[in-house]
């Protein structure tokens, strides 16, 4: 096995996931203030469980006694449109699929099962991020403008707080 190889795979796989973990995250903090707290909480929590990628792949790259690189893939792209955000977010999970698929059988390859399953076990993460964007989406276009305002009602105060407060 060539670990410095399946180090370098596993480093890829990290800064995507940051990448990830970034982007979910600014646009929770804008979905959040639009008042579209369903989506909001989705990024929020898919980010979380992005991050949870990221030590999984770190923690490999450690027993191989590489060193973890925690740069992201990319910067973080400014939009505050929700099917604009979801549309984003489904291809960076189409993509991490294929991604993860390649690195996957370039472990294998390389006769290293371990890294090969850690990449295969994300596969399916990426995959249910991949149908929760798409649902979403889907949605948007199926009821337009409608859903969206529908999103804004669980971020709506039950009653307005009491003067002076």
């Amino acid at each position: 096995m060539n670990a410095k190889k399946s180090i370098e795979l596993l480093n890829k796989g990290v800064a995507d996931e940051l990448q990830a973990v970034h982007q979910y995250m600014y646009w929770h903090f804008h979905l959040d203030d639009q008042g579209f707290a369903p989506l909001a909480a989705m990024f929020k929590r898919i980010a979380i469980q992005e991050m949870g990628h990221v030590e999984k792949f770190a923690e490999r790259i450690l027993f191989l006694k590489g060193d973890v690189e925690m740069v992201p893939a990319g910067p973080v792209e400014k939009s505050t449109d929700p099917a604009k955000m979801l549309t984003r977010a489904a291809a960076m999970e189409h993509d991490a699929v294929e991604a993860y698929n390649q690195f996957a059988r370039q472990c294998a390859q390389n006769a290293d099962a371990v890294s090969k399953q850690v990449f295969e076990a994300q596969v399916n993460d990426e995959e249910r991020h991949f149908d929760e964007f798409d649902k979403q989406l889907e949605n948007i276009k199926r009821f337009g403008p409608n859903y969206l305002a529908l999103q804004s009602f669980n971020k709506a105060p039950a009653e307005p707080a009491p003067a002076g407060e």
